[in-house]
């Protein structure tokens, strides 16, 4: 039943026109795309059904097949989609930063939580928050799995490294350094959306990249 309000709530688009040869690549985004549109909208993984993508698509729901096996399967595209533009986003930021490496560590940490504070849906499917994959799914595996924020973990492990490098940060082991960041970042943008009356010392972002990556005064 309340799968099919959610459905029912899904805004319909009129029929797709049928893909020409060698455009069923497009069709698969269009159905990433459509899903992301409704995890925006509903804040629920629940409200993306094979049937509701469908109907926000414009096809029949059996159209999906031939890309997608079920629902966890068309998730875990929305989640690696979203993983790859955090990833632009903060690589994006590494550039526009300038060749200082504490800057460039700073921009990326900010990116992070903006990305966080833009897209909290899509953000809370991405860590688990929504979306709770098992390897039980059909369509997952434990590589899958480990595979999901590895190359935005690593633009955080190569920026606190050029730090250390530049005598900058006096972290001994970069990696597990990042990793304690990211928990701090990640910690940080769930509380934020979480708790919205909390007075939050206005540079407390600040304290936690300073503090977890072990920088030097500047």
């Amino acid at each position: 039943m309340e799968e099919n309000r959610t459905e029912a709530s899904a805004a319909s688009k009129p029929a797709r026109a049928r893909n020409r040869r060698g455009e069923g690549g497009r069709l698969r985004e269009d159905i990433i795309a459509a899903a992301v549109e409704l995890l925006d909208e509903a804040g629920d993984e629940r409200a993306i059904t094979l049937r509701s993508v469908a109907r926000r698509v414009g096809i029949a729901a059996p159209s999906i097949y031939p890309h997608f096996p079920d629902q966890p399967a068309i998730m875990l595209a929305v989640v690696r989609r979203e993983f790859a533009e955090l990833e632009r986003g903060l690589r994006s930021a590494v550039e526009g930063a300038g060749g200082d490496p504490r800057r460039r560590l700073f921009a990326i940490c900010e990116a992070y939580l903006e990305f966080a504070q833009t897209h909290p849906e899509r953000y809370r499917a991405m860590f688990g928050g929504l979306w709770m994959p098992t390897l039980g799914d059909s369509s997952l595996t434990e590589a899958d799995l480990s595979a999901l924020g590895a190359e935005t973990l690593h633009v955080l492990v190569d920026a606190l490294g050029a730090c250390v490098a530049a005598g900058q940060a006096a972290s001994t082991d970069p990696f597990a350094d990042a990793v304690a960041l990211w928990l701090g970042l990640h910690g940080l943008a769930h509380q934020r959306a979480v708790t919205r009356a909390f007075p939050w010392p206005e540079d407390i972002a600040d304290r936690v990249i300073t503090a977890l990556a072990h920088l030097k005064d500047a």
